[in-house]
């Protein structure tokens, strides 16, 4: 964790809570998404060596996310979280249990209420929680089973996951412009294509030049990219003519892709907010086949792809930066 980033722990037993107020050196949108969405959660929620492994979600008022802590030798966990109250971007509250595999309560141990309240500060967002017990020993029983310890390795995942997004958002993109470009998937030879495309518009590929997928930088609970792949194409960028950029990557059959003419082109979209980026991929999508819904990928966007009803394919990709 940054030594500068706010972190207060404090057990008040005199009305049965833990408060913890946490800052975040990431914008409002992200925090709040990673705390609102399974696929988020599941990178960061859990204490190493264990990991996060949602069964279901439904994050909406009355709705409910089911989940397990999965240990290194693959014995599970299981507990729910029932919303309660959402403000969206501002706070969310519920009723947190231990459970089994099918959601049914463990009534032996202590529930707990939760209430997260988001703050956006100038570059950094603020988390402040406030979790209720019924009784003091209920409270005092979740000191003894380390949830200071867990919670604070859980926080510091997600600190792990913020630096290795905005590394790589920083690093693809400059700006929040909107733009509309061109995505080329190839099935190894990305760097033999971009290099004739080169020659022939006589102009210099952009945002660092061809990145590979070897320049990844690790995150948690993703797999070590192969050895055979590292030195393929993850992102290339080549301004062509009209202000229009080529952009490029290697979809190995290694990595489960099959290039085929058809899914080898997409019309690839990058709106301001992730709001909008929403608005268009629901709009655009409907009556067609989504490949892969919207939701944030490893190279630090909010991504996803279809195909429309008209057979044409298309890629949203919103790449939110941190206010400065």
């Amino acid at each position: 964790m940054n030594a500068h980033l706010q972190f207060d722990f404090t057990v008040n037993k005199k009305n049965n809570t833990i408060e913890v107020k946490r800052e975040f050196a990431a914008d409002l949108d992200l925090v709040w998404s990673a705390w609102t969405e399974a696929q988020l959660l599941d990178q960061w929620w859990a204490p190493k060596p264990w990991k996060c492994e949602t069964k279901s979600m439904n994050f909406k008022e009355g709705g409910r996310w089911l989940y397990a802590m999965v240990g290194p030798d693959g014995d599970k966990q299981y507990c729910t979280l029932d919303y309660d109250k959402i403000v969206k971007l501002k706070s969310f509250s519920g009723i947190d249990a231990f459970c089994d595999e099918h959601g049914n309560i463990n009534t032996t141990k202590p529930r707990s209420t939760w209430k997260n309240v988001f703050h956006q500060q100038k570059v950094n967002t603020l988390v402040e929680i406030e979790i209720g017990f019924e009784t003091l020993r209920d409270l005092e029983t979740i000191i003894e089973m380390g949830f200071k310890e867990g919670f604070t390795m859980g926080l510091q995942n997600l600190d792990q996951y913020i630096e290795a997004q905005f590394k790589l958002r920083n690093q693809y993109k400059k700006d929040n412009k909107t733009r509309v470009c061109t995505y080329l998937n190839f099935p190894g030879n990305t760097e033999e294509a971009f290099l004739f495309y080169k020659s022939v518009f006589k102009t210099e590929f952009t945002n660092g030049g061809i990145q590979r997928f070897g320049d990844l930088p690790s995150v948690a609970n993703q797999p070590p990219v192969a050895e055979n792949v590292k030195k393929m194409v993850l992102h290339v960028e080549l301004p062509i003519i009209g202000n229009h950029i080529l952009m490029g990557t290697d979809a190995p059959k290694e990595m489960g892709f099959t290039v085929t003419i058809g899914n080898n082109m997409h019309i690839s979209l990058e709106p301001e907010s992730r709001a909008e980026a929403k608005k268009i991929f629901d709009e655009l999508s409907a009556g067609g086949n989504v490949s892969m819904p919207l939701q944030d990928m490893f190279w630090g966007a909010y991504f996803g792809s279809f195909t429309d009803k008209y057979g044409i394919n298309w890629m949203v990709n919103c790449l939110i930066r941190e206010t400065t």
